[in-house]
């Protein structure tokens, strides 16, 4: 009898054919490769349900490789320990319930992918999906390196609504792409099959990975940036953040979200699910099934949920999938291109350099607090990230310092850096993306502009600066042990 898994084709819709393969003789297909990367996750992963799949039609083995680039857009220890630390837990998980091999290489996979196709023989390359450029313009070298043989097929495993399904367009914000991506939930925001091994077993050698002296290289490597504490990589933490019985989002904070989400004051107040949704420890579309269950108990908090995690998720990789400058002034509308420019030589109070704005020695007290939050604590609470990139616009020399100096902290700090989400929100802050115009003043000209008074009348800013202070105390005791411990 045939598995649930290998019975259930992921929907058309939510895969695109990137190379068709010309099919050898009958009986000498390769085995299927999936190519993880923004998907790190077993369960719940129609890339790899996929894979499974096409490898059971074709009755060959499956094997999953994982790519660690040398360089990823300046990922330091904070990301990378978070990363491996997971992978080395799925790469059990993936051959101990699924009998697949886990295989991990390491430089360009615009080298290391043709080449493991090649070594295995495969006959078919399924990857994840991502909007970012550096990964768009890897595939393509990847497509024309590969033999003619060899199929690939891209799986969006990151939304709920594919994001080609979605829209065909650039969307000007939330409320145009609102709609579409509302009419089609009753189509994809359906739950997963139960994932199965595949039917014919890896026949070839499997790889033994030294986790350990991985991990200790890229935190020596990336250690000006140290590993968090709090935040638990893997999808067993991912699981207990979203449905836990001790803090769980859903099950114990949640009755609260549609109204302390924005107040700084009460971190505990958000989901903590973002670090897991970037890495892709946790699939957004279990997140939404699971708050669907609680809609008739906390109609309002899981509206606002549902928006955050699948619209404004959804509305970001639809901005850096269609505006390839996505992360430079360029890429903001004309509007705001030209309101920008037109303010660019306005005289500014103060102008920091990236240093002093890195080392958060500004004269705002508010200011400081954020950038601490996030250098410290590696999550910096929503809305403290539009003040904070407000005022670096306000403080730089000009627009395109101020995007620049946003996005390489952003980046650089926060544990879900280097992402679609990341990337608009700093341009939503400096450039106006999916907002409107407002009424024009000096420098911001007619971008949104927010001030400390403003904070100061939607939340307790005392009480935020005194709870960011405690944790960088803390951050800095352990740091002291630790270099005590280490001598």
């Amino acid at each position: 009898m045939a598995s649930a898994m290998s019975a259930m084709a992921v929907q058309s819709g939510r895969i695109r054919v990137l190379k068709e393969g010309s099919r050898g003789c009958e009986g000498q297909f390769g085995p299927v490769v999936y190519w993880m990367f923004r998907d790190q996750r077993v369960r719940d992963n129609w890339a790899l349900i996929h894979a499974v799949h096409q490898a059971n039609n074709a009755n060959v083995p499956v094997a999953v490789v994982f790519n660690l680039f040398d360089q990823f857009l300046g990922a330091k220890a904070r990301h990378l320990g978070f990363m491996l630390r997971s992978l080395r837990q799925l790469s059990q998980d993936i051959q101990q319930y699924l009998q697949i091999p886990f295989f991990l290489v390491q430089g360009e996979a615009e080298n290391t992918i043709p080449d493991f196709l090649r070594e295995c023989g495969a006959s078919m390359l399924v990857t994840d999906f991502s909007p970012l450029r550096e990964v768009r313009r890897c595939k393509s070298a990847i497509c024309n390196r590969v033999s003619d043989s060899v199929a690939i097929h891209e799986v969006d495993a990151h939304n709920v609504v594919p994001l080609w399904v979605a829209s065909d367009k650039l969307e000007y914000s939330a409320r145009t792409i609102r709609g579409k991506i509302t009419k089609m939930l009753s189509e994809y925001l359906i739950d997963f099959p139960t994932t199965e091994p595949p039917t014919r077993k890896w026949s070839g050698k499997n790889q033994l990975i030294d986790w350990d002296d991985l991990i200790a290289e890229v935190l020596r490597i990336g250690a000006e940036v140290p590993e968090l504490r709090w935040c638990e990589p893997g999808e067993i933490a991912a699981m207990e953040v979203l449905t836990g019985s001790k803090n769980g989002f859903l099950t114990k904070r949640l009755k609260n979200y549609s109204k302390d989400r924005n107040d700084p004051s009460k971190p505990s107040g958000l989901s903590g699910l973002s670090p897991y949704l970037h890495f892709g420890q946790i699939s957004a579309q279990r997140c939404a099934l699971e708050a669907q269950k609680l809609r008739k108990s906390h109609p309002q908090a899981i509206e606002a949920f549902l928006e955050e995690l699948i619209v404004r998720r959804e509305l970001a990789d639809n901005f850096c999938y269609h505006q390839p400058h996505y992360d430079s002034l360029q890429g903001a509308w004309e509007w705001a291109h030209k309101t920008l420019l037109d303010h660019a030589n306005d005289k500014r109070e103060h102008i920091y350099s990236r240093e002093v704005l890195e080392k958060a020695q500004t004269a705002d007290p508010l200011w400081n607090a954020s950038q601490k939050e996030m250098v410290y604590h590696g999550k910096m609470h929503g809305f403290m990230r539009m003040y904070w990139a407000k005022k670096i616009l306000e403080w730089t020399r000009g627009p395109e310092e101020a995007l620049e100096t946003c996005i390489y902290l952003n980046d650089k700090y926060e544990i879900d850096g280097r992402d679609p989400n990341g990337y608009v929100g700093c341009m939503w802050s400096i450039c106006g993306v999916h907002d409107q115009g407002w009424r024009e003043r000096p420098i911001f000209g007619k971008i949104r502009y927010m001030n400390y008074a403003g904070c100061k009348r939607k939340f307790d800013v005392d009480r935020y600066i005194a709870y960011v202070n405690k944790l960088v105390g803390e951050a800095k005791k352990r740091k002291a042990e630790n270099l005590l411990s280490e001598k």
